[in-house]
């Protein structure tokens, strides 16, 4: 009997150890393992450092303002591409009307900023018109009309006392060559215009 006594005192002896092992080892029987949660992963968008220059306006000096009047159907002022001629300008006013003398126009001439064209009516003279830059002619004061050496093409040149074909072909080449006149004085320096057909015209020519 006291056998049987000390072995089941042994086995609750071990069985205790065994649960003081579990205990350290598991914890608790049904209680879960508390877990930190897992930190959340935080996405950064990070803005670029790389800044893209916003794409510049278009320069105003890209364009050409004129003022076209007369005899064109729609006259008023109107923004060109630079580079454009006096055609451009003609058919942005919706072109000549009927009584437009077209041979009073060079057409070709190319647009400055500024430039106020004026197409007159057929038969048109003495008018005061209003300075058409680049069309080849300046009104005088007197009513009569100076040729521009600077703009002025080989027809409107020939207009001009003593300047036949090859003189106006020379001073359209000068021009091409040397750039604006500065003077009227300048056109001496054209071939085959000397001092004397120079004093003849000088009262038909302007550079302005």
């Amino acid at each position: 009997m006291e056998n049987l006594i000390k072995y089941k005192w042994h086995l609750i002896a071990v069985g205790a150890v065994l649960a003081a092992f579990l205990f350290f080892q598991y914890g608790l029987p049904g209680k879960e393992e508390k877990k930190e949660p897992a930190a959340a992963e935080e996405s950064f968008e990070f803005a670029s450092t790389e800044h893209k220059s916003p794409k510049p306006p278009e320069s105003a000096s890209m364009n050409v303002v004129i003022d076209i009047k007369g005899s064109v159907k729609a006259p008023g002022v109107y923004s060109l591409k630079k580079g454009s001629r006096v055609n451009d300008a003609v058919r942005k006013a919706g072109g000549m009307t009927i009584a437009a003398d077209k041979k009073a126009v060079n057409l070709a001439s190319v647009l400055q900023d500024g430039t106020v064209i004026y197409v007159p009516e057929k038969g048109e003279e003495g008018a005061a018109l209003p300075q058409s830059g680049n069309s080849g002619t300046t009104p005088a004061g007197s009513g009569e009309t100076l040729v521009n050496l600077n703009s002025a093409d080989e027809e409107q040149l020939q207009t001009l006392t003593g300047i036949g074909p090859s003189k106006a072909a020379a001073i359209i080449g000068y021009r091409e060559e040397k750039g604006s006149f500065q003077k009227i004085e300048d056109l001496k320096e054209v071939t085959g215009i000397g001092e004397k057909t120079f004093e003849k015209l000088k009262e038909e020519i302007t550079v302005n």
